[in-house]
């Protein structure tokens, strides 16, 4: 019932307001608009270009004008709410917030609707994240395993490890799921919970996707997780909705565009970029053999949807097409490499985006093959760094924003040799020398708002631990400022580590090379992601090379037989 002859007049103009003003909401699309693979490119600068997966599209709110108002509603926040949601609601002038719930015309909570479900309610659709210290070596649990650890049971993946969480986040999911059992549910202060899961492990937690940073790996929950490009919200089991409700007097209301104020999510994909680092490709040997014995594509055809699914994919590719190049036999006499130019047609075919030219055999048919080279790639609009027609080039930082994310990529080679480096003169290899050039070059990229990736052709070992030049100089180049610092001459996967929450990985292995040898058949591909302008999380990728040529995706056994050893052996 009407409280008062006043509230009566107050719903009456709310809704004759409403009837004028229609049903628009007036929500605008954010859309990003892709360069086609066939616009020319600048040589250092380049828009990420490949067609982007189908993803749930979260629009912009836009408010529409509020009438004056003699009379205000009071509103209640739920200590439910996330904090970014909070600070993202823009409340008319005529609606004041209170303290206690009992006093408010309008209530923000958490509801219990499933995701897909907003019973004709405005709603936030709030993406969380399961997550755990990166060193975990499981990659994800079922939801019906979730909700056992709420409830105060063991799980087959984390047995009776603390789930964190904090209080808010908390509520939020006990709108749905009830209370939780707080033997196995702790509350922790959000700016405390990734260095309480790291200091006990194992460990894992629930998170906002907006709290998601590089040192925690992302969990998948029935196999969907919340940093894939395919993901959609309502799909997902840990999408919270936060809606408003309201007096039955005011029920009306909550269809006007007047109260259009919450953000639709916390995910946006027209934000979110993802980059897929790889180590050595040489298509030379026993992989040029296969290729002519079974196809141009052959080698990549098992992890073709790792490539092109990623907005950047990434290849270091060290021998140049020749046009001259000697038939592909399996050994050669001579470490002398070129490769037919018809197997460009495999980066094609992979998706490839960037090349990265820090490799050493760059130069080993002379300057007129790698000249050949270069003009293949620029006729291809495939953008190269780390290498170039010259010093100075070589050393150039290639910038590509995509989805808002802006990305420099520089490299350089400090194994040599010698003759294969660029000179004022000569193309080649970008060198390192003392890496005062490369500090600069990460400050300036820096300063224009870019995240810096550096990629070495540093010192090989066939070792899972890295020399110590190695880390000298990966390590240097993380307090520089550089995001990710990653490994590709290695041709055996190395270890990782953080520092100042940037990400070194010391070698990720080979790509598509002949090695066949234990330790040289398992690679990574480190598939990286980017979101609002922030390096967000790190999916490590990883497969075996088989037929001495083409890697496949790992088998559970093999991914946490090769996850336990890097693991155990990396300085965390």
């Amino acid at each position: 019932m009407f409280r008062s002859k006043s509230h009566f007049v107050l719903v009456t103009i709310a809704f004759l307001f409403w009837l004028v003003a229609g049903c628009s909401s007036g929500l605008s699309l954010i859309s990003d608009k892709p360069i086609s693979k066939n616009t020319a490119l600048p040589l250092a600068t380049a828009t990420a270009s490949k067609p982007q997966a189908s993803a749930t599209t979260v629009p912009t709110e836009t408010q529409s004008p509020t009438p004056a108002r003699s009379t205000s509603l009071s509103i209640w926040f739920s200590p439910a709410l996330p904090t970014q949601l909070v600070n993202q609601v823009k409340l008319p002038d005529w609606i004041k917030p209170v303290d206690q719930k009992e006093q408010a015309d309008l209530q923000l909570t958490a509801l219990a609707y499933p995701p897909g479900t907003t019973n004709n309610l405005p709603v936030s659709q709030w993406v969380y994240a399961l997550v755990a210290p990166f060193p975990t070596v499981t990659d994800g649990v079922s939801l019906a395993d979730l909700k056992l650890a709420w409830q105060g049971n063991d799980t087959p993946e984390f047995g009776s490890a603390p789930l964190l969480m904090s209080a808010n986040t908390e509520a939020a999911f006990a709108a749905r799921w009830d209370q939780p059992n707080p033997s196995h549910v702790q509350i922790v202060d959000a700016a405390q919970i990734l260095n309480q899961a790291w200091a006990k492990q194992p460990s894992w937690a629930l998170v906002p996707f907006e709290n998601l940073e590089p040192r925690w790996k992302v969990l998948s929950v029935d196999g969907i997780s919340p940093v894939e490009k395919n993901f959609t919200l309502d799909s997902y089991a840990l999408t919270m909705q936060f809606g408003l409700t309201t007096r039955p007097e005011y029920q009306n209301l909550l269809s006007s565009p007047e109260l259009a104020f919450l953000p639709s999510s916390n995910r946006d994909p027209s934000k979110l970029t993802v980059l897929v680092l790889t180590g050595t490709t040489a298509l030379v040997r026993g992989t040029a053999e296969k290729m002519e014995e079974k196809g141009i594509t052959y080698p990549a055809q098992d992890i073709q949807d790792w490539l092109r699914e990623a907005d950047i994919a990434h290849v270091s590719n060290e021998v140049p097409f020749y046009p001259n190049c000697p038939p592909a036999v399996p050994l050669r006499k001579e470490m002398r490499f070129c490769s037919s130019p018809a197997y460009f047609g495999l980066l094609k075919f992979a998706g490839i985006d960037i090349v990265e030219l820090t490799g050493n055999h760059l130069l080993d048919w002379g300057v007129d093959p790698l000249l050949y080279t270069l003009n293949l790639y620029r006729q291809n609009n495939l953008p190269f760094y780390g290498g170039g027609y010259n010093l100075d080039q070589s050393r150039q930082p290639l910038l590509i924003e995509n989805h808002g994310n802006k990305l420099a990529f520089i490299g350089c080679n400090m194994y040599g040799p010698p003759p294969d480096w660029a000179t004022d003169t000569q193309p080649g290899a970008a060198p390192c020398g003392d890496l005062d050039w490369m500090e600069t070059a990460i400050a300036q990229v820096k300063s224009e708002g870019y995240l810096p990736i550096v990629t070495f052709q540093h010192f090989e070992v066939s070792d899972y631990k890295p020399q110590s030049a190695q880390r000298i100089d990966f390590q240097r180049i993380a307090r520089s400022g550089a995001v990710i610092v990653s490994g590709s001459q290695a041709h055996f996967p190395q270890t990782m580590t953080f520092l100042n929450g940037n990400f070194i990985h010391y070698g990720l292995g080979n790509l598509f090379f002949d090695q066949m040898m234990p330790g040289n058949d398992e690679e990574f591909l480190d598939r990286h992601i980017f979101y609002d302008g922030h390096y967000v999380s790190t999916e490590l990728l990883t497969a075996m090379l088989e037929d001495y040529a083409k890697p496949r995706p790992m088998t559970p056994a093999e991914r946490a037989s090769l996850l336990q050893v890097i693991f155990q052996n990396s300085e965390w």
